[in-house]
């Protein structure tokens, strides 16, 4: 064999490793697991700006949000989910599905964006959900809240995006202590049998429209969603109309959060100093 031929053949091999290493990373991330960054910090303190994770999907079964959506901007590459697997929205939805339980932390695509966003799940199918004076009643009834400890931290810019957190404690300066309310909430379990689901929330504030809602009763086949960052949180409360999630589809699903793998605290990954090591592993509760 000639030396041309062989460094083709070397060309030639290299780049179906490259290929079928695509091809099983994207059935990997199809099928059982997708990675997610947390962006922002409406799961506080469950969930903090710069926890990584996989999502499991195997969770509820597999629908067309279970597909990849590919999008980068520099190549003009923009690929929906929808139009890789829209075929799979007939019926319910979902193949293989499961049924997701109250408390249970839950990834899902905005029904009207597409957006991936992170919420606890609150209300089920036929569940009526409002808040008043900043206290969650599911059918009627209160739900059992306890108060806590404080949670705080530093008045600083967080994340690629560089947010500022909300504070409770007033105006805060650059560096200051930001402190908000921190409670157990404990919602009832949505399977006979099993224990309640207990967590944390965080609060700001008991005023303004998030704490004050209307009743919302949640129709057949779709979900409602809420942060445990209660005050800095668009959810469920806030219909599409206004900007906001609204009830959610079935199959707009994309899997429950099980465990956090990795955090960092920076504005970037590689800012090795902020890596939060205490959070590696951490069941998300």
């Amino acid at each position: 064999m000639s030396e041309n031929g062989g460094l083709v053949g070397s060309i030639v091999e290299t780049v179906k490793t490259i290929v079928y290493a695509l091809l099983i990373a994207g059935i990997f991330r199809t099928v059982f697991f997708q990675p997610f960054w947390i962006p922002s910090g409406s799961m506080k303190d469950t969930l903090l700006i710069g926890d990584f994770l996989f999502v499991n999907k195997m969770a509820y079964g597999y629908s067309y949000a279970s597909c990849p959506s590919i999008k980068i901007e520099r190549f003009g590459i923009d690929v929906d989910a929808e139009d890789l697997c829209g075929w799979m929205q007939s019926g319910d939805g979902r193949f293989l599905g499961g049924t997701p339980e109250r408390g249970d932390v839950i990834v899902f695509r905005h029904p009207v964006t597409g957006a991936d966003y992170i919420k606890r799940l609150i209300g089920l199918p036929g569940d009526t959900v409002q808040v008043k004076e900043g206290l969650l009643y599911l059918n009627g009834k209160q739900v059992q809240v306890a108060a806590d400890d404080t949670f705080s931290e530093t008045y600083e810019p967080q994340g690629p995006e560089g947010n500022l957190p909300r504070c409770a404690n007033g105006p805060v300066g650059p560096g200051g202590d930001c402190e908000k309310l921190r409670f157990l909430e404990t919602l009832p379990s949505s399977v006979e049998g099993e224990p309640d689901v207990t967590h944390g929330i965080l609060k700001i504030t008991d005023r303004g429209y998030a704490n004050n809602t209307p009743a919302f009763t949640v129709p057949e086949g779709k979900y409602f969603f809420m942060g445990d960052n209660r005050d800095n949180s668009t959810d469920s409360r806030f219909q599409q109309t206004a900007g906001g999630v609204g009830f959610v589809d079935y199959k707009d699903l994309i899997g429950r959060a099980d465990r956090i793998m990795f955090s960092s605290g920076g504005r970037s990954m590689l800012y090795f100093w902020t890596w939060r090591s205490d959070r590696y592993f951490k069941a998300v509760e």
